[in-house]
């Protein structure tokens, strides 16, 4: 795994060897960065089930001011942690140990990338919902293309759907009621 683009460009990056975490594949988060182009620049982005953080660091790498990783695997954070470490960029960033619904709504971003391991899709639902409480300016859901997430929920309502292989990153942002 590597950094796509930005000041750490093809830098490597530590991995885990597991089930409990699901990496974004280079060439979607090179999709996923590409569509969000100028808006990462200076915000506060959030990576939520950051696995390695591979998603977060290349937020960092291409600009984003701070990026928070919340994370509850403990191989997971370590390798956070040493990433983060390696790249110099701990000042940037914020690595938040627990389940994601417990610590999700003590943090605010400006964007917010969701993707949990295979054995937390269940939780798509409810993370929307916790997000539609104090929505951020965008959402964007990584899920499987089987996967079925709502078109709305709440004040978060789908504006884009983007489908590569078995990934699709669905685009969520806050209208008014």
């Amino acid at each position: 795994m590597r950094v796509i683009a930005g000041e750490f460009r093809s830098r490597r990056l530590k991995s885990i060897p597991s089930a409990a975490t699901r990496p974004t594949p280079d060439r979607l988060r090179e999709t996923l960065f590409d569509i969000l182009g100028p808006r990462i620049a200076g915000a506060t982005f959030l990576d939520a089930y950051a696995g390695t953080g591979a998603v977060g660091i290349e937020a960092l790498s291409r600009g984003a001011a701070h990026t928070f990783f919340l994370e509850r695997n403990r191989a997971a954070l370590e390798a956070i942690r040493q990433n983060l470490a390696s790249l110099g960029l701990e000042a940037r960033a914020t690595v938040v140990a627990g389940p994601v619904l417990v610590t999700l709504p003590k943090q605010h971003a400006d964007i917010v990338f969701l993707d949990p391991p295979y054995d937390l899709e269940r939780e798509y639902a409810s993370v929307l919902e916790l997000l539609a409480e104090n929505p951020p300016a965008l959402t964007v859901v990584q899920h499987s293309v089987r996967q079925a997430l709502a078109d709305v929920c709440r004040v978060l309502r789908r504006t884009r759907i983007v489908k590569q292989g078995d990934n699709t990153l669905s685009f969520y942002a806050a209208t008014a009621l």
